[in-house]
């Protein structure tokens, strides 16, 4: 299914029905010959933009799976680069390939870094995240960055309700609802739990100062808006509580 490499109807089957760990593991050799990995036009667009913000020292890859997001932190970080994720599977994978990155097995809601990093990324993981559970997450990466360090990952706009991504999305969802409902363990994977101004509000109670620029790379759709932005999550310099320092929506979005 997917390509010749990738996995079999079989065997996501099997993993669609397995923990989110264990899945990952199953899914891991085969991977990256799936849609599943983050796309090279996402990581492009998104080292582009950041690298008029670098150079930045120490990286740190959040949910970093097979390491995709190497190909953003290397020519951004001019020191230790780090990728956390819970799968030994994912982790193993991701070790083969980039061999001199520091590669921690750990669950990204209960981070254990205290102001190791200057730039954390994370790619196409938020979705394996339920609405009370990003506050852990967000928490865990700001006590991980230096102060005036940087949180930044892509989110894609909501597609038009007469897309065929729409609907696609929606089925996706629906069909994880009900089978959580009836299965157990569950496999958290959602394609619309995590709307931008959901997260822009997550980021801020956190301790962020948050702002989104367009990845004007991406495309834009028909009536102008882009199809996918950049969240820019600065941890103040200063150390000043960002909680009292809420963005007003006209400087959130840079177009």
């Amino acid at each position: 299914m997917f390509s010749p490499q990738g996995p079999s109807l079989r065997e996501l089957c099997i993993q669609a029905l397995s923990s989110v760990e264990r899945g990952y593991d199953l899914l891991a050799p085969k991977f990256d010959h799936t849609p599943f990995r983050t796309p090279e036009s996402i990581l492009g667009a998104t080292a582009d933009a950041l690298s008029e913000l670098g150079p930045f020292g120490q990286g740190l890859d959040v949910c970093c799976g097979t390491g995709a997001g190497m190909l953003v932190l290397r020519p951004l970080c001019r020191g230790r680069i780090t990728g956390v994720d819970f799968s030994a599977g994912m982790l193993a994978q991701a070790r083969s390939v980039h061999p001199d990155v520091t590669w921690v097995r750990a669950d990204a809601r209960a981070l254990a870094f205290a102001e190791n990093f200057d730039l954390a990324v994370t790619f196409g993981a938020l979705g394996h995240f339920l609405p009370p559970e990003r506050p852990a997450l967000f928490e865990g990466v700001y006590r991980a960055l230096r102060p005036g360090g940087l949180f930044t990952f892509p989110i894609g706009a909501p597609p038009p309700l007469t897309s065929l991504s729409y609907w696609a999305t929606l089925g996706f969802d629906l069909a994880m609802r009900v089978r959580n409902a009836v299965w157990r363990p569950p496999f958290v994977m959602y394609y619309r739990t995590s709307p931008l101004p959901a997260v822009r509000d997550d980021l801020t109670a956190a301790g962020f100062t948050v702002r989104a620029v367009a990845l004007t790379a991406l495309g834009r759709h028909r009536h102008g808006s882009p199809r996918c932005r950049l969240i820019l999550a600065r941890k103040p310099a200063d150390r000043t509580d960002a909680r009292e320092c809420h963005p007003h929506a006209s400087d959130f979005y840079d177009r």
